[in-house]
């Protein structure tokens, strides 16, 4: 035969049978006999002849086939948790489809509507920075698609959840700085309605009150990841009439914008201003000084969540699931010098 794909007709053809014997046979059905069995089997071998995944899983009512959803893919942290997620769904043979949200709440529920659209398996979901709302994940669920959400979870709905110890790498990256002899430690924090938010700024706060330090409203920010507003924040926390000695950023990108303004105001790092960041960003190493930072695992996290998402696509039945994967506290210069206790 020439190259075409090779299709059940071909084999009916060539034998001389029907094609609904010739699938019965490929499918590892018994009722056929078994030397008309052998013969279809070595002339589907013969001609290299591979099932049409497509028909099969329409026939099966499924696509193979998770959609994720990101706030964004050019955030290393996430680009490296779609890289854990892509390698778990290889070696699975699933495929992935990849969206983003951009930090927006109306291009998650579109992205969603999409991948829905598009038939997927199952979802894979980190929530928007708008996200402050779950009522677009319940027709989902309705409708029997499982879900795992990770790092930016949804508390309130029954899925399973991959996301770190928050509170726990926050209180212990909080403490390393007032075990150096930091005491005015500023906070900035992303949005209040986010889980590991919420969870990172607990873990700051009773650090605080462990070690008898004062809780500075003043000291604390709110923000948004990717709101452009860095240079605002850093310079009102460099106005204060006591301004904090160190600093605890919400990720790398804006602890490293900050201490740069601070540099250029004049204020030597780590001597006047310690920092820390999230993330562990390879550029935290290459950054006069080196940024001390909290790693998370964003491969592991996503990986986890691949994982758990494949099971329960080929077992319906199973309960959701909660994981938290470990972060560890990396400390460069940036948060050195001081201890004068």
């Amino acid at each position: 035969m020439d190259k075409k794909t090779v299709t059940i007709k071909d084999i009916a053809r060539m034998l001389g049978i029907s094609k609904s014997t010739v699938s019965r046979a490929l499918s590892g059905r018994s009722d056929i006999h078994p030397e008309t069995k052998q013969k279809i089997m070595a002339l589907a071998n013969d001609l290299h002849y591979e099932p049409n995944a497509l028909a099969i899983n329409l026939k099966q009512q499924k696509t193979n086939t998770i959609g994720v959803i990101v706030p964004e893919t050019v955030n290393r942290f996430f680009a490296r948790a779609v890289g854990g997620i892509q390698k778990v769904s290889d070696m699975a043979g699933v495929n992935v489809m990849i969206c983003q949200s951009n930090e927006s709440y109306i291009s998650e529920k579109n992205n969603l509507h999409s991948l829905v659209s598009s038939r997927v398996d199952g979802l894979i979901v980190s929530i928007s920075s708008e996200t402050d709302r779950t009522d677009h994940f319940k027709p989902i669920f309705e409708r029997g698609i499982p879900i795992v959400f990770f790092d930016r979870i949804c508390e309130d709905v029954h899925a399973s959840q991959v996301y770190t110890d928050n509170y726990e790498i926050a209180f212990e990256g909080t403490e390393h700085l007032i075990t150096r002899g930091y005491r005015r430690i500023a906070f900035v924090a992303g949005p209040q309605h986010l889980f590991n938010s919420r969870n990172r700024l607990l873990g700051y706060l009773d650090a605080l009150k462990k070690h008898n330090l004062p809780v500075k409203e003043s000291y604390i920010i709110h923000s948004h990841y990717g709101s452009g507003k860095v240079e605002e924040y850093t310079r009102y926390l460099m106005q204060l009439p006591q301004r904090p000695d160190a600093v605890f950023a919400i990720n790398d990108y804006a602890a490293i914008e900050m201490m740069h303004i601070m540099k250029k105001n004049g204020l030597k790092i780590p001597e006047d201003v310690a920092f820390l960041g999230f993330n562990n960003e390879d550029m935290c190493r290459f950054v006069e000084p080196p940024l001390s930072s909290i790693d998370h695992p964003a491969h592991d996290m996503g990986a986890a969540a691949a994982e758990i998402l494949i099971n329960q696509m080929r077992h319906p039945d199973l309960k959701p699931e909660s994981r938290i994967i470990k972060s560890r506290l990396v400390v460069r210069e940036s948060s050195g010098a001081r201890l004068v206790l």
